[in-house]
């Protein structure tokens, strides 16, 4: 069969052509893969609203030759607070970002998924402050990737950012909001994660400038 149905997140959206957009999903069962929505920048178009970034949902393709095609979507979440609020937008942006490039085809990403919809929705919930999430999100995400250094053994580094950090590699992705830590302790694993960001991601992320900016 030339059918497949994928639960995913669609990570990237971008026009092709006059017409079509091209997507890019993070999926539980195929990693990262790219579909192309036919007529879906047409305003009546069935995929106008179910192909923009954020968008979480079952979705339909049919396996060409060379691409996937998108024949249908079943939206379980649209995220639409992101369309509401400026300042949630580039964090989450900042996520689909980082999915995307940790995201592989074939890969397994599944845990890389749940971080980021767990991620994505305490962002519009307002549980936890914002810059809590960033930092967990990104120590997190590098720690699934196998590409997180040591954890600092110094005296300078305080012992509740230590366990902070065991903690995250020993917790599920889903879980790995659940934990709190004094304002101070916070700014010194902030201030770690940043580090670690810088020495490890090999591009910039236009996102983290507004974020920062």
């Amino acid at each position: 069969m030339n059918d497949l149905t994928v639960t995913g997140i669609v990570i990237k959206s971008e026009p092709i052509g006059e017409y079509d957009r091209r997507v890019v999903l993070l999926t539980k069962e195929k990693g990262k893969i790219t579909a192309f929505a036919k007529g879906a920048l047409r305003p009546t178009n069935r995929f106008v609203a179910s192909t923009n970034p954020f968008v979480f949902g079952l979705f339909e393709l049919y396996c060409g030759a060379n691409s996937y095609s998108l024949t249908k979507v079943e939206v379980k979440d649209y995220f639409d607070g992101f369309r509401k609020d400026v300042t949630s937008t580039f964090y989450g942006t900042y996520f689909l970002e980082i999915a995307d490039y940790y995201g592989r085809e074939n890969a397994d990403n599944l845990g890389l998924m749940r971080l980021l919809y767990k991620g994505l929705t305490l962002l519009l919930s307002g549980e936890r402050p914002k810059d809590f999430v960033k930092t967990v999100f990104e120590l997190k995400a590098i720690m699934l990737e196998g590409e997180f250094p040591e954890i600092p053994s110094g005296e300078d580094f305080p012992e509740g950012a230590r366990k902070a950090l065991k903690y995250l590699y020993q917790t599920k992705p889903e879980d790995a909001f659940s934990f709190t830590l004094s304002d101070e302790t916070f700014e010194r694993l902030k201030k770690h994660a940043r580090t670690v960001c810088r020495n490890t991601f090999e591009k910039e992320f236009l996102s983290l400038a507004m974020i920062e900016d």
